[in-house]
């Protein structure tokens, strides 16, 4: 469409009008209202409670009585670290007998 010459742009322009009232016109014969072409999305809304609950939340945060939960970081055990590194010591093995170097 960005190259379209003005006649195309107004022949689209007509088209779409044709279009919409057909829609119309077929909205009034069946009973119904005319849907729009392009569809609507309506914004989500928080019920009060929730709302609440979450101002509830944020002054007990900004009060200092709880602190946001942080996650415990995982720790390797000595024989998960052993595995590992006798797998890197494996590879570079078999890069150090293929000739290649760090460098």
């Amino acid at each position: 469409m960005i190259n379209a010459t003005p006649q195309q742009l107004r022949k689209a322009a007509d088209l779409q009008e044709k279009i919409q009232s057909l829609q119309e016109e077929l909205g009034q014969l069946l009973g119904t209202p005319a849907q729009p072409a392009s569809p609507t999305f309506r914004k989500r809304r928080l019920s009060a409670q929730g709302l609440a609950n979450i101002r509830a939340g944020v002054r007990k945060r900004m009060a200092g009585k709880t602190k946001p939960a942080r996650q415990a970081k995982r720790k390797f055990s000595a024989a998960g670290r052993a595995r590992l590194a006798a797998l890197a010591k494996a590879r570079w093995a078999k890069a150090k007998r293929a000739g290649r170097s760090r460098l």
